[in-house]
């Protein structure tokens, strides 16, 4: 990968991003609540929350694109009211939308990007061949951007925003819209730079993209934040290590909830379903058995960050 900033050897209890009380408004909307929180360097830290939770309202402010209105923001140690050109030189975005030129092929694009931050043409045209091969689109240097598919232009703006050489690398929905293949090569890419020491910020509604992503997340609802921490800890603090789940009227409930008996941490109603969660799979397992709970009936399975949303607000998550 291209310069020697992209991936730092420093302590990384290093804080990058911090916001104390920052709120955002839309006229008298409020879109983001006085939240706080801090990433720290050579992370990934993920937003995780349904449409309209505030996550890209938060980001925006991040990536300086629009004003806070209330609160504070230091990305990088630069006040982002303050300084945003500052803040602009050194981070990298990939945005919501595909905002690529359509009408310069792939290559162009990233060597016009880069003049931007005053590469010379010698210069964005080495960046572009190394972040060409970084995100497997040599193959497609002479096409146009408009003739890639979601996936490739996908990979192609990830390319770009590393162009500058960024110290963090924020990223909006890095996956939504792109089919399986393609969304494993981008959680593959985004990996790679996390190995390598990058600072990933990223925003999703995906619960399995942030678990495999984010060594920290929070989940966002209404413009607030519900809870923070590492995945493991939401579940642990919030779900349990097992989840049941069955039709709440069926005829077994009642003495299903029995023999489970001290295996149960606590119970949900949603709609239809019951959820049981437990701390003892192993336990869950041998007592469905043994209440002769027919099989095709239930779902036994480990809590996910779906079960921690569920928990929190009472309703399943809406792209």
């Amino acid at each position: 990968m291209p310069g020697s900033r992209l991936f730092p050897l420093v302590d990384s209890m290093n804080i990058v991003v911090e916001a104390h009380h920052l709120t955002k408004n839309y006229g008298s909307f409020q879109a983001v609540k006085g939240i706080d929180f801090a990433v720290r360097r050579q992370e990934c830290f993920g937003f995780l929350g349904p449409n309209g939770a505030g996550k890209t309202s938060t980001m925006k402010m991040i990536y300086c694109r629009t004003p806070l209105s209330g609160g504070s923001l230091q990305v990088l140690g630069l006040d982002v009211t303050r300084q945003p050109r500052q803040v602009k030189q050194r981070i990298g975005v990939v945005a919501q939308e595909n905002d690529l030129d359509p009408e310069l092929t792939v290559f162009q694009n990233l060597v016009v990007y880069g003049s931007f931050f005053g590469l010379s043409r010698r210069e964005a045209g080495e960046r572009a061949d190394e972040l060409l091969r970084f995100v497997q689109l040599e193959e497609k240097r002479r096409q146009y951007a408009s003739e890639l598919s979601g996936g490739m232009k996908r990979r192609l703006a990830i390319a770009r925003a590393l162009v500058n050489d960024p110290e963090l690398l924020i990223l909006d929905e890095p996956s939504t819209g792109l089919d399986p293949q393609a969304r494993l090569l981008v959680w593959q890419k985004l990996g790679e730079l996390k190995a390598r020491g990058v600072t990933l910020l990223l925003t999703t509604h995906y619960m399995d993209e942030a678990e495999r992503l984010c060594d920290r997340l929070l989940i966002m609802y209404e413009g607030r934040i519900l809870a923070e921490g590492s995945p493991r800890e939401l579940i642990a603090g919030h779900a349990a290590e097992y989840v049941v789940e069955l039709p709440a009227a069926a005829r077994h409930t009642d003495a299903l909830l029995r023999a489970l008996g001290e295996h149960v941490r606590f119970t949900e109603t949603v709609g239809d379903t019951l959820f049981v969660y437990s701390e003892n799979g192993a336990g869950v397992r041998s007592s469905l058995a043994a209440a002769g709970v027919p099989p095709d009936r239930v779902v036994a399975r480990e809590a996910t960050l779906e079960d921690v949303f569920l928990r929190l607000t009472g309703r399943d998550l809406e792209e």
